[in-house]
């Protein structure tokens, strides 16, 4: 399996993609703000066909170039339906200082083909299975790709959970209970070898995680709770 990405230029959100190999169809995952021209020069390298875009939520920095991405190449855009609104008005999942920085300066537009994930689904799309799981918290509609890997499973976690902290709670759609109950209820039970792929940072392991993160070391520790 090839994995592989570019990061973007605002907020250092990771756009991955995924293949069966060199010269196959390719998932694309959260294609955030300034990511087209190294996004298309990877494609290039590995002479890769993208057969599907996957957000793992709708906020702008996972979502910005989701259009043109899609448009170019007549795929869909696959989200889930409690985050479907900021594909059209990504304003809608930001803080009032967040949508002042922007301020209008980003071109946006909405993707024309959009398919809606549901937890517990499992996608079949170029050659690679993909497992869905909701885990909201972040957003309403923030979800979790699990595939396996060819040395360990991969889980693409977006802002759920990154190397030693998760994503914030306290834009709209966000809560803090919803996301520790999809921390223990989604993150915890997978495998300690599951690669952890994030949002923005680095690559980690639920092992190393589970070990270290405060977040997972707290519900590990609270009373009928761990594993």
């Amino acid at each position: 399996m090839l994995v592989t990405g570019v990061e973007a230029q605002a907020f250092g959100t990771n756009c991955y993609v995924v293949a069966a190999g060199p010269g196959e169809q390719c998932l694309i995952v959260d294609p955030g703000i300034g990511v087209l021209e190294r996004l298309d020069s990877l494609l290039a390298e590995h002479r890769l066909h993208p057969a599907a875009v996957l957000l793992t939520h709708g906020h702008v920095d996972h979502t910005f170039s989701v259009a043109p991405v899609c448009g170019a190449r007549g795929i869909t855009a696959y989200v889930h339906p409690a985050d479907l609104e900021m594909l059209a008005d990504p304003a809608k999942g930001l803080s009032t200082d967040l949508v002042q920085l922007f301020g209008g300066r980003l071109e946006y537009s909405e993707p024309e083909d959009v398919a809606e994930l549901t937890d517990g689904a499992v996608l079949n799309i170029a050659g690679i299975e993909i497992a869905v799981d909701h885990a909201p918290g972040h957003t309403g509609g923030s979800v979790l790709f699990r595939l396996p890997g060819d040395d360990a499973p991969l889980c693409l976690s977006g802002d759920v959970l990154f190397a030693g902290s998760i994503g914030r709670t306290d834009l709209p759609g966000g809560s803090t209970d919803t996301m520790m109950a999809s921390l223990r209820d989604k993150i915890l039970p997978l495998a300690d070898e599951t690669v952890v792929l994030p949002g923005h940072g680095p690559a980690t392991t639920i092992g190393r995680e589970r070990a270290t993160n405060p977040y997972l070391r707290e519900l590990s520790a609270a009373p009928g709770r761990g594993l």
